[in-house]
């Protein structure tokens, strides 16, 4: 008769391994030193963190683009050099500048040998403005005021900027007008000039035809050809004149001269153009951003309980393998 091993070798069924929850229990509350003393040390170790560990704290700001009067002085003087650019178009100019102007210092302040958090971005996405500006540091008041001095420092850099781009404008505007200027009186000389040598050509021809008084009863049928008519007392007379008189210019020439004039006198002080505009002032920051005491001392329990228990369970796991063994 063939024996039937469906038992197992030992001839019984082997149950597989149940963890007992009332035997785990038992076993960590027998630990409870170990792992008391495993939390007092993860806490011990949370409070050296949070008290030596450097304050984080941020300070937010909100800008958007420039009032009228904060760009007044600079608006009309870029109205003055061309009439065509509106309020609108200086106030969106200016502030894209202080836009890049600023990404430009925080990929900057980044780059030093001790990194400073400066952010500048779109309050709303999808939205140009208002910018969002935030600056990290290891005191609520200095989150504040490093947000304020960077603000205004990039302000005051792009209002200096601003005045030089409008001196270099005006001056090459004023050397265009001055040019156009110059032609337009060099055409007016040459214009008299060739007057005075058509009258004297005819008061050459009355003196050689011996006309001494005008011959024509009608002056505005005078021509070139027929001006000598005119006699030579007429003629002397009139060379005379057009020699002192002034040149003659159009409306458009002396259009020119006063916006020459007004050009001239243009000057901005940079001191009062402002590029930007608060919707929210800088904040002085009442929450650090890190270390966070609370949350840090629950985990620090937590890790300490954890590793605590694992201490207990695992020692305790190796002694019964060893007494098996």
């Amino acid at each position: 008769m063939i024996q039937d091993n469906n038992n197992g070798r030992n001839g019984y069924e082997r149950e597989p391994e149940q963890v007992d929850l009332i035997d785990l229990l038992m076993q960590l509350w027998r630990g409870k030193l170990t792992i008391i003393v495993c939390v007092i040390v993860a806490i011990a170790i949370a409070l050296a963190y949070v008290f030596l560990a450097k304050e984080k704290w941020t300070s937010t700001a909100t800008i958007t683009r420039p009032d009228a009067a904060q760009i007044a002085t600079y608006h009309n003087a870029i109205n003055t050099l061309d009439s065509s650019i509106t309020l609108s178009d200086v106030q969106n100019q200016v502030i894209n500048r202080f836009n890049s102007a600023f990404i430009a210092l925080t990929e900057a302040l980044d780059n030093q040998e001790e990194p400073e958090k400066l952010t500048i971005e779109p309050s709303v996405k999808g939205q140009q403005l208002p910018l969002t500006v935030t600056y990290v540091s290891d005191t609520a008041q200095s989150a504040q005021r490093g947000v304020a001095e960077y603000i205004q420092k990039i302000d005051e850099q792009i209002a200096d900027e601003l005045e030089l781009d409008l001196n270099d404008t005006i001056k090459l505007r004023v050397m265009n007008i001055k040019d156009d200027l110059e032609n337009q009186e060099t055409v007016a000389q040459e214009q008299k000039d060739l007057r005075i040598k058509q009258i004297t050509e005819s008061l050459k021809y009355a003196q050689k035809s011996n006309v001494t008084k005008p011959q024509l009863q009608q002056t505005q049928d005078v021509t070139q050809e027929t001006m000598f008519l005119l006699g030579t007392e007429a003629l002397g007379a009139m060379v005379a004149n057009e020699a002192s008189r002034p040149l003659t210019f159009g409306a458009g020439y002396y259009a020119l001269k006063k916006n020459l004039l007004d050009i001239e006198k243009l000057k901005v002080d940079p001191k009062t153009i402002h590029v930007y505009r608060y919707v929210m002032k800088p904040t002085l920051p009442i929450r650090r951003d890190s270390p966070k005491r609370g949350l840090t001392l629950v985990l620090a329990v937590l890790l300490g309980g954890m590793i605590g228990a694992g201490v207990v369970l695992g020692r305790n796991a190796l002694r019964n393998y060893k007494a098996k063994a």
